[in-house]
């Protein structure tokens, strides 16, 4: 029969466990002290970056972006407030703001046009024939960061993916998947017709008119009826490849 183990036993057991507890704690202390060590460091040198290249950050997109990915891998948000360190080094926060406001402005001034439903290259094409006469050129990724401060606000505008392109939405219109699938078709040709939707998803007559109609009322469509064919087609601003006249804006 195996013998149990003793009091000195059990008590020896529970010294251990106590020890390899306290020897867990120690090193899991030295990684997190080593850790804040390191990313102190790196944050420091990422000030000396921004110091020294601050001219390439303000006017060059793509290396504007890539400051931004080297501050993200380190915790640092030069947007999250318009004072402080990186707003009086780089001005920054001023930029995104101003990119911001000129953003609202164009979705509110085409929104007849589109119906709040804007390309993003073309809503970045605007701006920049817009901003032509200041300094600095402005990148897509320049745009999806201005459009995510004005989302964070609650204003309602958001980026949303339809097929291959990306979609600046500036109302409250929720869309399903049928609206979706409706709009990456339309991406082809600029316009759908009733049967065309019909026939790429095999449905039936009734929702594919039900789907249209709600883009329809919700001013991201327009009606073209001046065809021999007889067919009706439902033109898309958002996905057309026609864009926005900036003299009409």
């Amino acid at each position: 029969m195996r013998r149990r183990p003793g009091i000195g036993g059990l008590q020896n057991a529970a010294t251990a466990r106590d020890q390899y507890r306290l020897l867990g704690e120690n090193v899991a202390k030295i990684r997190t002290d080593l850790m804040k060590e390191q990313l102190a460091t790196f944050r420091s040198q990422l000030e000396e970056f921004a110091r020294k290249h601050k001219n390439d950050i303000r006017k060059n997109p793509a290396f504007r972006s890539q400051f931004h990915e080297m501050c993200a891998k380190v915790g640092v948000d030069p947007l999250a407030s318009n004072k402080g360190f990186w707003a009086e080094l780089l001005g920054i926060g001023d930029f995104y703001y101003e990119l911001g406001v000129q953003i609202v402005d164009i979705c509110l001034a085409t929104r007849p046009h589109n119906g709040g439903l804007i390309n993003l290259q073309e809503l970045c094409n605007v701006l920049r024939q817009r901003r032509k006469s200041d300094r600095g050129a402005v990148s897509e990724d320049d745009c999806l960061r201005a459009i995510s401060k004005l989302k964070a606000l609650g204003s309602g505008f958001e980026v949303i993916s339809v097929g291959k392109k990306k979609l600046v939405r500036s109302v409250p219109t929720e869309l399903n998947k049928d609206h979706n699938e409706i709009l990456e078709l339309a991406q082809a040709q600029g316009f759908v017709t009733v049967d065309e939707v019909e026939r790429q998803f095999s449905w039936t007559s009734g929702r594919a008119i039900d789907a249209l109609d709600t883009l329809l009322d919700e001013g991201l469509a327009m009606i073209d009826d001046g065809h021999r064919d007889g067919r009706r087609r439902y033109w898309f601003p958002c996905v057309s490849s026609i864009a926005t006249s900036v003299a009409d804006i």
